[in-house]
C-alpha cells in the first residue's frame, strides 16, 4: 500500500539511501534523506498539536525554501491537503484562494506575508510561521498551540486516496478551477518522471521553478526525492541567472528542468557572459510552453546536453508525454514526445479515436489524472467525456508515437509557461469604473512564447491613460507586477515597460 503513496515512497527511499544528500540550501547546509524524514515526522506532530486533522486543507505560501518542502511533506503526512500559494498574490487573490480551498490554516515563513495574513485574518483562518535555522535544529512552528506528541503521527496511515495537493488552474471562464490531487496521483507521476528520465540516487539538480506549480514541485523536487537523488535550493529562494551555474557546478548537477523563458535567459547570459566551466549534464528538460526548435538547437550546442521537450498539465499531476533520452529513441524538435505512464488518444468531437497523423483533441487517462475539479460539475462534464480526460489541446500522433501539438481549444494565453485566461484579465479590467469595454488576447513573443495584449475603451468623459490601467492591474493581480503588457486600442496604444530585470525571476 505504501508504494502507492508519495509519503510511503519517500519513507522507502530514506531507508535505502539514509546518508545520501537529499536537499541543500546553497551555501548554507545539507539534509540527508534520513534527516529529512525525521524533520517531516517532527513537523507532522506539531501540525497535529496545532489542530490539523485528516482532510483539512493547509495553505502554504513561501519562497523556494527548506521550510516549504518540510511543511508540504508534513501536511500530507498527517493526511491533510497542502495548498501551495504564490507569495506574490494580492490580498484579494489570497482571499479567493484561501476561501475556495476552504483552508483551515495558513503557514508562512518566519518573515510572514502581509497580504496572505490580511486575507487569512479576514476569513478567520489561523496563521503560523515555520522556521529551520540550522540542519540540526528542529523546525519550529510559531505560535505553538501545545506540546507535540510523536505518537499522534505514528497512528496515522496514509492512503492512496488521500487528497494530498490542491491547486488551481486557469480556465476559459473567469473563475479558476480547483484541482484535487491524491497521494496516488503524486506517487504515479513521480514514478513516471523517474522512469522516462532514468533518475537515480546519483542524480542532482538545482530547483529553478517556483514550487507552488506542478512543474517545479513534481518534476524538479518530488521526482528527485522519490529517486533518492538530490536537489539544491538557490540561497535567494528563487531562480537567479547570476548564481545558477555556480550552484549547478558546486552541487554536481546532472540535469535541470525549466520553462522556455528561463532557457532563453540562460542562453542570453551564455552569449554575453559565458561561464568558465559548465557541468556535464545528462539532459536538459523543457516543459510548460512550446520550445522553438531553433532555441532547442542553441541550448544543445551551448550546454552540450540533449534537450528533451515534454507536455504536462496540473490535472495530470504534471507529466503526460516526453521526448526520451538518446539511448531510448530520438528526441524530435517540435514534438512533445511519447506518452509516459498513461494512455493517450486523439479524439474528434464525437469521441472517435483518430488515425495516425490526423489532428483532434488530446485526451488521457491513467492513475496520475485527477478524478475531477472541486465543486465544478459543469467543468467536469466537459472535461471528462467518453471515458477520457480532455486536455483542450489539439494535436496528432505521428507513426513513431510522438505527439505534435498544433493548437488549443481553450483560449488561454501561455506567458512563459503560466497559463492565463483572457477572460480573467477582462474581468479585472472591467472592474475599473472608467473602463467601458476591454478584451485581452495573446500575441507571439520571442522570449515568453506569448505576451498579454489588451484593447481598452474608456468610459465617455474619462481621462484614464495607460499608466492608470497598468497601476490598476498591478494592484489587482500579481500577474501584472513587473511584466510587459501591451495595450492596443485607438485611445490606449502605448507599449508599457517591463520594469524588472530578467536576471532574477
Amino acid at each position: 500500500m505504501e508504494s502507492l503513496t508519495l509519503t510511503g515512497l519517500l519513507k522507502q527511499v530514506a531507508g535505502e539511501f539514509p546518508s545520501r544528500r537529499a536537499i541543500s540550501v546553497s551555501g548554507k547546509f545539507d539534509l540527508t534523506h534520513a534527516r529529512l524524514q525525521q524533520l517531516i515526522e517532527q513537523s507532522a506532530s506539531r501540525l497535529v498539536a496545532a489542530g490539523v486533522r485528516p482532510g483539512d486543507v493547509v495553505a502554504l505560501t513561501f519562497p523556494n525554501t527548506i521550510e516549504f518542502i518540510i511543511m508540504f511533506l508534513a501536511v500530507i503526512r498527517v493526511r491533510a491537503t497542502a495548498a501551495p500559494l504564490n507569495s506574490a498574490y494580492t490580498s484579494e487573490e489570497f482571499e479567493f484562494y484561501l476561501s475556495d480551498s476552504e483552508s483551515k490554516l495558513l503557514v508562512t515563513s518566519k518573515q510572514g506575508n502581509e497580504s496572505a495574513q490580511s486575507a487569512a485574518s479576514k476569513l478567520k483562518i489561523p496563521h503560523v510561521t515555520a522556521s529551520l535555522p540550522h540542519a540540526d535544529s528542529d523546525i519550529t512552528l510559531s505560535p505553538s498551540q501545545s506540546e507535540s506528541n510523536p505518537d499522534s503521527v505514528s497512528k496515522l496511515v496514509n492512503d492512496p486516496s488521500d487528497v494530498a495537493l490542491f491547486l488551481h488552474t486557469s480556465g476559459t471562464t473567469s473563475r479558476p478551477k480547483g484541482v484535487p490531487l491524491t497521494q496516488l496521483n503524486l506517487a504515479s507521476s513521480v514514478q513516471n518522471i523517474k522512469s522516462v528520465y532514468k533518475i537515480t540516487e546519483s542524480d542532482s539538480t538545482v530547483i529553478v521553478l517556483p514550487l507552488f506549480h506542478v512543474h517545479g514541485l513534481l518534476a524538479g523536487l518530488l521526482s528527485s526525492l522519490g529517486a533518492g537523488a538530490a536537489v539544491t535550493l538557490p540561497a535567494a529562494g528563487r531562480f537567479s541567472a547570476s548564481t545558477f551555474w555556480s550552484d549547478m557546478n558546486r552541487y554536481n548537477a546532472t540535469w535541470y528542468t525549466a520553462v522556455p523563458t528561463i532557457h532563453q535567459i540562460l542562453l542570453d547570459r551564455h552569449f554575453s557572459n559565458p561561464e568558465p566551466i559548465y557541468p556535464k549534464l545528462r539532459f536538459i528538460r523543457s516543459c510548460s510552453a512550446s520550445l522553438a526548435p531553433a532555441i532547442l538547437s542553441r541550448l544543445e550546442e551551448a550546454f552540450g546536453a540533449p534537450v528533451l521537450e515534454a507536455y504536462a498539465m496540473t490535472e495530470a499531476t504534471h507529466l503526460m508525454s516526453s521526448n526520451p533520452l538518446p539511448d531510448h529513441g530520438p528526441h524530435k524538435p517540435g514534438s512533445v514526445g511519447r506518452p509516459v505512464g498513461q494512455e493517450m488518444a486523439i479524439l474528434d468531437e464525437n469521441g472517435v479515436q483518430q488515425e495516425t497523423g490526423k489532428s483532434g483533441e488530446v485526451c488521457i487517462r491513467g492513475p496520475n489524472v485527477t478524478k475531477g475539479y472541486k465543486n465544478n460539475p459543469e467543468a467536469n462534464k466537459s472535461a471528462f467525456r467518453f471515458g477520457w480526460f480532455h486536455t483542450g489541446d489539439l494535436g496528432f500522433i505521428d507513426p513513431e508515437g510522438y505527439l505534435h501539438l498544433v493548437g488549443r481549444i481553450k483560449e488561454l494565453i501561455n506567458r512563459g509557461g503560466e497559463k492565463i485566461s483572457p477572460i480573467e484579465v477582462d474581468a479585472v479590467l472591467l472592474s475599473h469604473l472608467d473602463i467601458a469595454q476591454a478584451v485581452a488576447f495573446g500575441v507571439p513573443d520571442d522570449k515568453y512564447g506569448e505576451e498579454i495584449n489588451c484593447a481598452v475603451i474608456p468610459r465617455e468623459g474619462s481621462d484614464i491613460d495607460e499608466a492608470e490601467v497598468l497601476r490598476f492591474l498591478q494592484e489587482k493581480s500579481h500577474r501584472f507586477q513587473g511584466s510587459e503588457e501591451g495595450f492596443s486600442s485607438p485611445m490606449l496604444s502605448q507599449r508599457l515597460p517591463r520594469g524588472k530585470s530578467s536576471d532574477d525571476l
